[in-house]
C-alpha cells in the first residue's frame, strides 16, 4: 500500500476566475468548479485512496465531498488545512496588488519564506500549520486526498523543500503534488 499523500487543489470560485485573492473568503465552486472536483475524483480513483482530509472552507469542502463521494469516503475536515489568512489582500484583484507593490507582490509569487501577507498571515506560519496537518494525515490510513487551497500546497512544497510553483499555476480541481507521507519532514 502507498504511503502516498495527494495534495489537491479546490475547484474553481468566481473569485478565482475573476482574478481575486480569497484567503478566507468563502465563496462556493462555480459549475466549472463541480466539474472540476467531479474529474479530480475520477483522477484518483484508481489511486487506491483510502483517506479524504479537506480545509473547512467551502471549496475545499464541496471539492472533498465530490471526490469522496466517487470513492465512496467521507471526507474529514482538517481545520489546518485552511488557506492562509490574506489580511488587506482578501477580496482584491492579482493585478491591482501586482500593480501597487510590485516587490511585495513579487516576493509573494516566488515564495519568499519571510513573505507576509500585510495584515496577514506569514508563509512561514502557513508552513508550521500545514506541517501539523500533514503529520495528522500521515498518521491515517494512506493514500490519502488533501483537498485544500494553493497556499497550503505551496506551504507543503516548501516544507518538503521542493520548488514552490506560483499560485496562479496550481491547477483547480487537480493532483498537484503527491508526497511522501513517510519522508516529512519535522517543522
Amino acid at each position: 500500500m502507498s504511503n502516498e499523500i495527494l495534495l489537491a487543489r479546490h475547484g474553481q470560485t468566481a473569485d478565482n476566475a475573476g482574478g481575486r485573492i480569497l484567503g478566507r473568503r468563502d465563496p462556493p465552486l462555480t459549475p466549472l468548479g463541480e466539474e472540476q472536483a467531479a474529474r479530480l475524483a475520477d483522477a484518483v480513483r484508481d489511486a487506491g485512496v483510502r483517506a479524504v482530509w479537506a480545509s473547512p472552507l467551502l471549496r475545499a469542502r464541496r471539492t472533498a465531498e465530490v471526490a469522496g463521494a466517487a470513492l465512496g469516503l467521507e471526507p474529514v475536515v482538517l481545520p489546518d488545512l485552511v488557506e492562509s489568512s490574506r489580511g488587506r489582500w482578501e477580496g482584491r484583484t492579482v493585478a491591482a496588488i501586482a500593480r501597487e507593490s510590485p516587490e511585495l507582490f513579487a516576493a509573494f509569487v516566488a515564495g519568499d519564506p519571510a513573505f507576509a501577507f500585510p495584515g496577514g498571515e506569514s508563509l512561514h506560519e502557513q508552513v508550521a500549520r500545514t506541517a501539523r496537518a500533514l503529520g495528522v494525515v500521515a498518521a491515517g490510513p494512506l493514500p490519502a486526498l488533501v483537498v485544500a487551497h494553493a497556499g497550503t500546497i505551496r506551504a507543503a512544497l516548501a516544507l518538503y523543500g521542493r520548488p514552490i510553483p506560483p499560485e496562479a499555476s496550481v491547477p483547480h480541481g487537480a493532483v498537484a503534488a503527491r508526497l511522501d507521507a513517510g519522508l516529512l519532514p519535522v517543522e
